[in-house]
Parts: structure tokens; sequence; C-alpha cells
């Protein structure tokens, strides 16, 4: 079962970022929570960890969530059992290094998945983490103002954010994420990690 928001009366939105660590834009989105007051959920590839380890400890030491988003990012409706699992827990690892623990969730790469992927995330203890503003498709390079506009028709209380600071330029995610921050944090809404929110679930 996806997540794409929570139930709550409380004035909260979790933005994560997928496909980094990044070393040119995630440092960038660190500095944008930094002003904003907030923390972010970073689904990071295992692939990306190895090639910018420093980076993911950086996330993990501004007191960001650090979530797995599998190992080589496929489709893991195409893989078999035991390469499901292994895309789990390879990154699994890395994030172990990194931040001393597990993942608390995972977002599935494309967001694909079926009963057999959904039931290795269960037996693993991993919610799968969807998001509301998919519309916003910032991978495809929209336009600042698309990223935005989508994203702004999308937040209410308990929604989470999907953007990417991984795999290509993703100056236009980070000018977005920039003005969306100040304009929430603006409203009163809190930036919270995924983790965060989901105990904020009424």
């Amino acid at each position: 079962m996806l997540i794409q928001a929570i139930n709550t009366n409380s004035k909260a939105v979790a933005f994560t970022f997928d496909d980094g660590p990044d070393p040119v834009h995630t440092p960038e989105l660190l500095e944008i929570f930094a002003e904003a007051g907030g923390q972010a959920t970073f689904y990071m590839v295992g692939e990306q960890i190895a090639a910018n380890f420093e980076v993911a400890k950086l996330v993990h030491k501004r007191g960001h969530e650090i979530g797995n988003h599998s190992y080589t990012h496929p489709n893991m409706t195409e893989l078999s059992v035991e390469e499901i699992e292994s895309e789990i827990a390879r990154t699994e690892e890395l994030i172990k290094q990194v931040t001393g623990s597990r993942a608390a969730t995972m977002r599935l790469p494309y967001l694909a998945g079926d009963e057999r992927v959904n039931a290795i995330l269960a037996r693993e203890g991993y919610p799968s983490i969807g998001a509301v503003n998919t519309e916003a498709r910032d991978w495809d390079m929209p336009g600042v103002d698309h990223i935005l506009e989508s994203s702004r028709n999308a937040v209410e209380n308990g929604s989470i954010l999907i953007f990417h600071d991984g795999y290509g330029d993703r100056s236009q995610t980070v000018e977005a994420v920039r003005v969306l921050t100040k304009e929430l944090a603006a409203e009163g809404y809190r930036l919270v990690t995924v983790s965060e929110l989901l105990r904020l679930a009424e």
C-alpha cells in the first residue's frame, strides 16, 4: 500500500528527494532547508551513496532522514524475489554505515510495486512511500513554474511531496523548492521528515 499523505490536523508536510545523493544539488537543498528551518527525507540510491558517501553523511549530520530507494534503481516488478531482496539489502547496508541504523521507509523506483514486491516490503517492515504531487514531474525538467504550481495545488496537512536531487541537472527542482519551502513556512507549515509525519497520523 502506497502512502501518499497522512490524515492529521497538524500543519505539517514532508518534502522528499529521490535518486541522490548528488555532489551539487543535495548540498544546495541542505542549505535551503537550513534557511527554511525544516527537515527533509532523501530517498537514496545505493550506487549514489557509494559514489558520494561524504554527501550522504552530510545529509545525516544535518538532521535529515535517509530512506531506501534501491541499489540500482530498477523497476522492482521485473526482478526475481532474490534480486528485489538484494536491491533493498545492499542499500540498507550502506545507509547503516552512514546513519548507524537502517532506513525507516522505502520508496520504490518509479513507484512501481506489485503483490510480490509489496509482500517483501511488508515482511521487511518498510512502509512504501508515494507522494501527492507526481503531476509536478520535476524529473522531466518541465520548468520551475510547473513544478511549483503542481506542488502548491497538492499541499494540505499531511502531504508527502516528491522531488529529485539526483541523476542530471536538477536546477529547476532546487529553485522550485527554494520558493515552496519559504511559502509553506510563511503559511505556518512545519517541514518534517516522513517518519515524523507518519507519527502525526490520526
